[in-house]
């Protein structure tokens, strides 16, 4: 008698929070950590208005930022341009067509 079961078919889906999928999470974390101490150095050293203005600036940025490269996708597509000349080897060949003697 066979059993079935269901396979969870979810595995290779990347990880989405709150609207960021994959790797673009880890760079949205980045961000707002950037954005916080850029804007805490700020604040130390120029002006407390100045720095919260700067704080909301560099998170604001970061994250349209990511959001824009997130519609590219996960992973890149880029394509080489241009034209590729490989390089034949004739020496290997020439050791594959010698026969031995017996």
């Amino acid at each position: 008698m066979q059993r079935e079961f269901q396979v969870y078919k979810g595995l290779q889906r990347p990880l989405v929070y709150r609207g960021f999928k994959g790797k673009f999470i880890y760079w949205g974390v980045g961000a707002l950590l950037a954005g916080l101490v850029l804007g805490a150095v700020t604040m130390a050293l120029v002006n407390m208005w100045l720095g919260l203005i700067v704080l909301i600036a560099a998170v604001g940025g970061g994250l349209v930022f990511i959001a824009a490269k997130q519609k590219q996708g996960l992973h890149p597509k880029a394509r080489a341009q241009g034209i590729f000349i490989h390089q034949p080897n004739f020496k290997r060949l020439h050791h594959y067509a010698r026969k031995t003697n017996i």
